[in-house]
């Protein structure tokens, strides 16, 4: 059974429940490495599990820009109040924006 990652995500409000999201999300990176192993994805397109950033530094480039557009651009995007859950959005970012 797959987790979805964006519910966790939003499940997330203290520390046990952030490392059960970034347990999931370090799983959800790893099936994709072996899924593009078996059928790689245009290297134009995300990856097979939606991943647009597969090194640490474009992985946490892309976490910091959400959280500065998202911190600049707050009344079209209201912040979560919890850090913990903050957190969470800004890590799960990190696979998705660009």
């Amino acid at each position: 059974m797959e987790i979805n990652l964006f519910d966790l995500c939003e499940k997330v409000h203290d520390e046990k429940t952030f490392l059960q999201f970034l347990t999931a999300l370090m799983k959800d990176r790893e099936r994709e490495i072996e899924l593009e192993k078996e059928n790689p994805s245009s290297p134009y397109d995300s990856g097979a599990l939606g991943w647009q950033n597969i090194t640490i530094e474009g992985f946490l480039e892309s976490a910091i820009a959400w959280a500065d557009d998202t911190d600049i651009n707050a009344e079209n995007y209201p912040k979560a109040k919890n850090p913990w859950a903050r957190a969470a959005q800004i890590m799960y970012a990190g696979k998705t924006y660009e």
